[in-house]
């Protein structure tokens, strides 16, 4: 099994997953979306019903008015409630969003998350009535590290820890991630994340350890005993928080599509999307959160023969079900504020963003009142909520401040836990071509240093990095990290040599040896979906410097930063060697442990990793897993050069076969409207072209009075899920003629428009981007799913502006927000 050091449990699981043939993933499968749960294997759950838990569960459970039960039901983000809300509703749970943070800064320090905390807290204990006091718990992702904190070490994303084949160390990585989230009073992690991603061109792929089943099994429970503790050791005992094993189920089938349909058949499902499942409950996950995604076309957040028929009654699993960012809206039947139907099917706590959970509280109540709830569900889901607290020690534990480990903010970017990610670093990196010896760099060497992720710890940590896409960060906002460059920097001065930055790889004094570190720009899901595996199609500036050093007679290292593999002919044939880095985290230092030799003439450690997904070999490789048929990658999943291997690595073929191309969500982009759209000009408007970065790539927009300007689908556009994940309308322009009128920007359905005012932000003359949040039209009764204009720019009086570009996406920083400008 490609070297996989598992436990013997483990092993055996392991191994019956991985003697399933994988089938081609997006192949035509059966409409059936219902589980058989006698299919299921039955698992041997080692965290046992205690019986005094059992009894204190119910005792509460029986003082608890209609309205608390159905209060710990919800989990609203902390940008749509404040703690004093929580003394009038109950509720179960707050989390913090991807972009959500203590005071609206996603760069508070850790003492203001510890803060809010508190008041939270105390608010939800807070009451005179005489009934039983349930306290709040906080959830969020700390998916490689505890990644939302400013200082917290960021350990490599998934795709670099599946590539280490190293358990025992996953474990560890869990347990300083544990303790770094608990240094803020943080009690609940929505980790890890066990999708067995069968097509990487999914923006989640780089949350998914790997594209065998196998793999992801050895992990998943070992990372939820390192979050949590090992049961009859040291389970959630200080410093440890809750897991939350995720996207409950199949969530990495669905085509490179997120919140996709996975059509696969049930023992698909069951033997590869489920493995781990197999481990991670078996370890003691305490909760699991359904997918956005759907099985054969049914949500899986209503799937009732899966969360109730496999995952609760043939799984035994006892912990509770905690929904994936209002995914319980695209339940059929559903909005975000009514939605019995997931309740029934097996959900326990709804994850609810925006300014209408009350109404979600309010219809709730109703149908548990009448009914439409049964009681015996009701029950059902607000005794597993509080099993887990009560496992969890959340009555006893008080306030977040007072917790043993809370406050302990030295954890955050200890040097105990930046050495578990440096090592993690230097086992993740895979080498897949190093022609001619060029590695390790012998020591002495005068070195050059490259590309645009040399110096930038926010790009080689990516995604779920500070902010939600990894975006808008600076070196600065981690203080605790370091750079690709300063590692190198370092090692070669401490072998007697030198480094020297250029980030566009010119040079005076010719070097010995260039190392050129670049790749993909961060993201996270929606964002991160691509229509092909082609590396940067449309910027080949990364690959003209490595042309160009090569010509220059310069050996040359390409260090390539990716969240996937990705079809980089080219870029491999222009350099002499390539290392697969994926998105290594903040221990940037951990890079040169490997790739530069020391004094004594060999680096630190030698190359570890072995790719734990298939490499493409053509543009067009889309869907590439072992035992697929007609299974032929570049380097197939277990690939990976020691400094023993003298492979000599052939030119590769650069043919690009013509294939879709294009940003997903674009709208206007590179002079072009997307998707046989329109642009229609009406009133006292005209349109015009210029150039931005190519000739006519830009539309030139003068009004002469009222009137707008606005993209017209052929038809109607579905950007409910877009909506419901936090992206927004963005604007990339220049004003030419400041506004004499009223400018606003908005959408339309067809029957109804909606808009939000841009004017205040139509102030300078250079190029700008501005942002408006999807929700601000959904809000306004926008039917996000019937989208007809999905841009209107519209003006009451003069004005002139250029526009270069127009997409839904993440919103940079300083978005307009919704009718404040």
């Amino acid at each position: 099994m490609m070297g996989l050091r598992f436990g013997t449990a483990c092993a055996a699981i392991a191994l019956a997953i991985g003697a399933t043939p994988l089938m081609a993933q997006q192949a035509t499968a059966p409409a059936a979306a219902t589980a058989h749960p006698d299919q299921w294997p039955v698992l041997p759950m080692q965290l046992k019903r205690d019986p005094r838990i059992e009894a204190r569960v119910e005792s509460i459970l029986l003082r608890m008015s209609i309205e608390d039960k159905v209060g710990q039901l919800i989990q609203v983000d902390i940008a749509s409630i404040t703690p004093k809300d929580l003394e009038t509703y109950k509720l179960g749970s707050i989390l913090n969003g991807g972009n959500s943070a203590p005071n609206n800064d996603e760069f508070a320090p850790a003492p203001e998350w510890l803060k809010l905390f508190d008041a939270f807290y105390d608010a939800s204990v807070k009451r005179s009535d005489g009934r039983p006091v349930v306290p709040v718990i906080w959830g969020t992702d700390a998916v490689h590290g505890a990644n939302n904190i400013v200082g917290a070490t960021l350990f490599p994303h998934n795709i670099g820890l599946g590539a280490m084949r190293d358990p025992a160390l996953i474990r560890r990585i869990g347990a300083a991630t544990a303790a770094e989230t608990a240094a803020t009073g943080i009690d609940w992690s929505f980790a890890p994340t066990v999708a067995v991603v069968q097509d990487d061109r999914w923006g989640r792929t780089y949350e998914s350890y790997s594209e065998d089943p196998a793999i992801v099994a050895s992990y998943a429970g070992q990372m939820v005993a390192g979050i949590q503790g090992t049961i009859g050791q040291d389970f959630m005992k200080p410093g440890h928080v809750i897991s939350s094993v995720k996207h409950f189920l199949g969530d990495g089938g669905t085509g490179g599509h997120d919140q996709g349909d996975t059509r696969v058949s049930e023992s698909v499902l069951r033997d590869v999307h489920a493995a781990g499942y197999m481990t991670a409950l078996p370890a003691g996950a305490l909760t699991v959160m359904p997918s956005f995604s759907s099985w054969n076309g049914e949500k899986m957040t209503g799937n009732k023969s899966l969360l109730t028929g496999v995952l609760k009654e043939r799984w035994g699993f006892q912990g509770f079900t905690i929904g994936d960012w209002n995914a319980h809206g695209q339940v059929t039947g559903c909005t975000n504020e009514d939605c019995p139907q997931a309740i029934n099917a097996g959900l326990d706590m709804f994850m609810y963003s925006g300014p209408k959970w009350k109404d979600l509280y309010a219809n709730t109540l109703r149908e548990a009142k009448t009914g439409v709830i049964p009681a015996a569900r009701l029950d059902d889901a607000v005794r597993r909520i509080l099993r887990v607290k009560a496992i969890a020690g959340t009555f006893e534990a008080g306030r977040p401040s007072s917790r043993p480990m809370s406050g302990k903010f030295d954890l955050l970017g200890a040097p105990e836990h930046r050495a578990i990610a440096r090592q993690a670093v230097r086992e993740s990196l895979v080498l897949l071509k190093n022609n001619g010896g060029v590695l390790p760099v012998k020591a002495g060497a005068n070195i050059l240093v490259a590309g645009r992720g040399a110096d930038d710890i926010g790009q080689q940590s990516g995604g779920w990095s500070i902010t939600w896409q990894g975006t808008d960060v600076a070196n600065k906002n981690f203080p605790n990290g370091q750079s690709i460059w300063s590692g190198i920097d370092q090692a070669a001065r401490a072998s007697g040599g030198t480094a020297t930055l250029a980030a566009d790889g010119r040079f005076t004094r010719k070097p010995d040896v260039a190392i050129v570190v670049f790749g993909e720009t961060p993201y996270a899901e929606f964002t991160g979906d691509r229509p092909t595996l082609e590396y940067s199609p449309d910027d080949k500036s990364d690959l003209d410097l490595l042309k160009r050093l090569k010509a220059a007679g310069v050996p040359t290292v390409a260090v390539f930063l990716s969240g996937r593999p990705m079809w980089v002919n080219p870029e491999l044939n222009a350099a002499d060697a390539f290392v697969a880095a994926f998105l290594p985290g903040t221990e940037g230092g951990g890079v040169a442990d490997v790739l530069l030799a020391g004094k004594g003439g060999r680096p630190v450690a030698d190359f570890h990793g072995k790719l734990s997904f298939s490499w493409p070999k053509r543009i067009d490789q889309t869907v590439l897993n072992r035992r697929d048929p007609g299974y032929d990658p570049l380097f197939p999943i277990g690939y990976g050069l020691t400094y023993a291997a003298k492979t000599t690595l052939a030119p590769l073929d650069e043919t690009r076969p013509k294939v879709s191309a294009g940003d997903q969500n674009a709208l206007f982009v590179r002079g072009r409207v997307a998707g046989g759209a329109r642009i229609n000009v009406n009133g006292g408007a005209a349109m015009t072209r210029t150039d931005r970065r190519g000739q006519e790539d830009s539309l030139r927009l003068a009004y002469k009075g009222a009137g707008s300007v606005a993209i017209e689908q052929a038809m109607p556009i579905d950007l409910t899920r877009e909506s419901n994940g936090q992206l927004s309308l963005i604007l990339d322009y220049r004003v030419t003629a400041k506004p004499a009128g009223q400018v606003t920007l908005g959408m339309a359905d067809g029957s109804k428009a909606a808009s939000v005012p841009l004017t205040g932000a139509l102030v300078d003359d250079d190029w700008a981007t501005a942002a408006v949040p999807l929700r601000c039209f959904a809000d306004q009764g926008i039917a996000m799913g019937k989208v007809t204009q999905p841009f209107v720019l519209t003006s009451s009086g003069a004005l002139g502006i250029d526009v270069s570009a127009i997409r839904i996406g993440s919103a940079p920083a300083g978005p307009v927000t919704c009718g404040t400008k």
